[in-house]
């Protein structure tokens, strides 16, 4: 359920907006990676997490842009 209104989000979101939160959450993961690698990351979970919704963010982008076509 969760997922879904997360979905429901992006998909009211412009194509800069979604551009400007794929950058965030590629930002995000790579602090993940670092703290992982220096032991300092405390939910691994988290990384899956926002691996997901960057695929997420992903698929709606390229579907806005076939749309847009």
């Amino acid at each position: 359920m969760k997922n879904n209104t997360y979905v429901e989000e992006l998909n009211k979101k412009d194509a800069k907006a979604l551009a400007e939160e794929l950058t965030s959450a590629k930002k995000e993961l790579f602090n993940l990676r670092f703290q992982k690698a220096t032991n300092q990351l405390d939910n691994t979970a988290r990384i899956t997490t926002v691996r997901k919704n960057i695929a997420r963010i992903q698929t709606v982008l390229t579907q806005k842009t076939k749309v847009a076509e």
